[in-house]
């Protein structure tokens, strides 16, 4: 068994190019230009510009045409759950009805005491409660699952008592458009500790290898949210 605090990662692994090796921004603005039957205007430093004026006058349709892969990892099952509710993505998850958890690996809330005895629970055909701790708890889940799967359970009717924060490997694909979206939604102070905390840090990624497309968002300066500003038209 594991408990994991803070230890959620990312991994990117692909930034969309075009066939003839143009970088993600030149990608776009071939298709952008398609608006204004512009291309003429295309060097090999245009791009730049070119989507800088779209971001800033909200034309973000003409991201969709490149799109970023990610992967996440030591996160829970509660962080797919809200992740894949952002519809405009593919997503491919560790599946539980196929995986057996035997190293029933868990995230816990970070700044939280794992180890305290702070809850009294009822054991059937017990008059006495026992007080355990988070650790405990998990501990007793692990025990269970294991148990079923001894019996004879399948991975797919065991996992019925796993619990939300059981780790979960997942892969994202979307547009730069949809990801701006996730970045607005998930980096927000608002946003649930666990999910906002990978994506800040995937977003901190980001603003480095396409700053034009990502520059508008703020990052706190104690860096656990960031936000969406408002671009100012010239």
């Amino acid at each position: 068994m594991k408990i994991l605090q803070n230890e959620g990662s990312f991994k990117i692994l692909a930034l969309m190019t075009g066939v003839s090796g143009e970088n993600p921004l030149q990608l776009m603005e071939t298709a952008g230009r398609t608006a204004y039957q512009s291309r003429e205007k295309i060097t090999d430093e245009s791009s730049l510009k070119f989507i800088e004026f779209l971001r800033k006058r909200g034309h973000e349709s003409v991201f969709e045409h490149s799109c970023m892969i990610v992967e996440l990892n030591g996160v829970s099952r509660g962080l797919t759950h809200e992740l894949v509710r952002h519809r405009i993505a593919s997503f491919t998850q560790e599946s539980t009805r196929y995986v057996d958890e035997k190293d029933f690996t868990v995230i816990a809330p970070p700044n939280r005491d794992l180890e305290t005895k702070a809850v009294e629970l009822k054991i059937p055909g017990s008059d006495a409660p026992v007080k355990v701790s988070f650790k405990d708890f998990v501990e007793l889940n692990e025990q269970m699952y294991k148990g079923l799967r001894q019996q004879g359970w399948l991975p797919q009717d065991a996992r019925q008592i796993l619990p939300n924060g059981i780790e979960a490997q997942i892969v994202v694909t979307a547009n730069l458009r949809e990801w701006r979206h996730i970045f607005k939604m998930r980096c927000a102070m608002d946003a649930h500790w666990e999910i906002r905390q990978v994506m800040v840090k995937l977003l901190k990624e980001v603003k480095q290898r396409v700053p034009v497309l990502f520059d508008d968002f703020q990052i706190a300066e104690d860096g656990q949210s960031a936000t969406l500003v408002k671009a100012q038209l010239k």
